[in-house]
């Protein structure tokens, strides 16, 4: 028997929809817009329609829910001009805007969750540290595929990539990209881990 879509499913995914249209609508550079929110329709689709037959925890779903979130939002704005992130920029006397590092937190950490989620449920590894190892590597394998992207889209556009990468004129912004990556990950493995384990047990 095939089970049913979870029921807050439904709701992410319309408010997610709504939030696209919107943000499409508002966002003063449309490709840009379009390259950041390209995984979320990637993504959200697959997950809809995978639903029933290989459900994921709440935890991972809430959480990707949330990474979409930060992807639209920085879609429509650029991540280097986020308003939330100018106003965090003030109050730590920041030298950028770091509302793009929030994203590559969340690069790591939701890929993790899903990774963890993944090799645990079929059994591909064996032994807590070996876990842990393997998914933040990759995560860490994921992060760099993307900073790759950035380079081949930059290499595409020339000067027309510069909203798209969000570097602000941090020579180290790819090094530092990959370490907020590599921190999610770990987020993801010692904080969230045993909680996650529960809720992967319940499925």
């Amino acid at each position: 028997m095939t089970a049913s879509r979870p029921v807050y499913l439904p709701v992410g995914v319309f408010l997610l929809a709504l939030l696209l249209v919107v943000t499409g609508i508002a966002t003063a550079s449309k490709l840009t817009w379009l390259m950041e929110v390209l995984p979320v329709l990637i993504i959200v689709p697959i997950l809809w329609a995978t639903a029933r037959r290989y459900p994921l925890t709440p935890m991972l779903y809430v959480l990707i829910f949330f990474h979409t979130i930060i992807l639209i939002v920085g879609g429509m704005y650029s991540y280097a001009r986020v308003p939330l992130g100018f106003e965090v920029q003030e109050w730590f006397h920041l030298s950028r805007n770091p509302y793009d590092k929030l994203g590559h937190l969340f690069q790591g950490l939701v890929p993790a969750l899903a990774a963890r989620e993944v090799l645990i449920r079929g059994v591909f590894v064996k032994g807590r540290k070996m876990l842990a190892f393997v998914v933040c590597c990759i995560a860490l394998a994921i992060s760099a595929f993307y900073e790759l992207i950035e380079w081949w889209v930059a290499l595409i556009l020339g000067q027309g990539a510069d909203e798209f990468l969000g570097t602000q004129g941090d020579p180290w912004d790819t090094q530092s990209d990959m370490l907020c990556a590599l921190l999610g990950a770990m987020i993801s493995v010692f904080i969230l881990g045993r909680w996650h384990s529960k809720q992967i047990k319940a499925l």
